[in-house]
């Protein structure tokens, strides 16, 4: 599938892309193995949702089920919301997002700015205690109410195209040759499945190490409280049950804003909860010299967690310790 703008005018033709470049110097246990990092940040939202929206926007709009003024409906943790209110401005179509409270303040205003509608849900689902599920509850109700197309992230083959295609094909192309290991935050499973597929169709060596959350159901995974947005799940997606990485590594949220926090000091690029989360476990494989080459998708940056992971009250409060 073709998941690129159908135009080189506009915001769209920006996505992807995005650079690899070298951070060795943020992990002193690296010893002589490297480290690389793909910058999704640096995609028109600040994040790799925006391949996901565009590949699920061109799949839906090739089918016809997206048009001038039809409606869509999407559950979102952050920044599939603002890809797809960007989407909807270029396709002239209305977008109601369903957010929960974890939702960071600052893309709630981006995905408003961009004239999508907010719909919050404010309990978690009575039965799991889980807000992905109460999110996605809300949007059968709103499908109906509205008449809407729910494009359905959770379930949503064409993520997989978006990062076959994209993420996964420019990272063999950046670096001349296929990494040795991948590390990925889950959560849809979108990018994990997309890069797995290249991968496996191109008959690479390449390791895949998910990076989940505890307390997420994914990948057999024990149900508990997730502080942190952006990755994990609550729910097994459709997609994640025709994935296969070849490890999975579950990381904690004090674990996650502590090597975000390290990161962003030692290198400069400062990542968001998930990329935290993936910072850990590349520190984690290199303590155990899993590799001597390791690629981190870093799927956005911080800018949207400055008032959790970067600021000292919240996370004093939130874990008890300073910061």
């Amino acid at each position: 599938m073709d998941v690129t703008p159908t135009t080189s005018a506009g915001v769209l033709s920006t996505i992807g892309g995005t650079p690899l470049v070298d951070l060795t110097v943020g992990f002193p246990s690296a010893g002589e193995a490297t480290v690389h990092g793909k910058l999704e940040s640096f995609n028109p939202g600040g994040s790799a949702k925006d391949r996901t929206a565009r590949a699920m926007v061109a799949d839906a709009t090739e089918k016809g089920l997206l048009y001038p003024g039809a409606v869509a409906v999407e559950s979102s943790s952050g920044n599939l919301g603002i890809a797809l209110a960007r989407e909807a401005v270029a396709g002239g179509w209305q977008f109601h997002c369903v957010v929960d409270p974890r939702t960071n303040q600052a893309t709630l205003s981006m995905i408003a700015a961009l004239g999508a509608t907010l719909h919050p849900v404010t309990e978690p689902d009575p039965a799991t205690g889980d807000w992905l599920t109460a999110r996605r509850n809300l949007v059968a109700r709103l499908k109906e109410e509205l008449g809407a197309v729910n494009l359905d992230q959770y379930s949503n083959r064409a993520a997989f195209d978006a990062h076959d295609q994209g993420t996964m094909r420019e990272i063999v192309q950046q670096l001349g040759h296929a990494p040795e290991m991948l590390a990925v935050a889950v959560s849809t499973t979108g990018t994990v499945g997309g890069c797995l597929k290249h991968i496996r169709e191109n008959g690479y060596g390449t390791k895949v190490v998910a990076v989940d959350a505890e307390g997420s159901v994914l990948f057999s995974g024990e149900r508990g409280e997730r502080i942190l947005p952006g990755y994990g799940a609550g729910v097994v997606t459709d997609l994640s049950q025709e994935v296969e990485p070849d490890r999975v590594v579950r990381v904690a949220a004090e674990d996650a804003v502590r090597s975000a926090r390290r990161l962003a000091r030692a290198t400069g690029f400062v990542p968001g909860a998930s990329g935290g989360a993936v910072a850990w476990a590349v520190d984690t494989l290199l303590r155990e010299q899993a590799a001597s080459e390791i690629v981190a998708v870093f799927h956005d940056d911080g800018r949207a967690y400055l008032d959790t992971v970067y600021n000292d009250e919240w996370v004093s409060e939130t874990f008890h310790k300073e910061a």
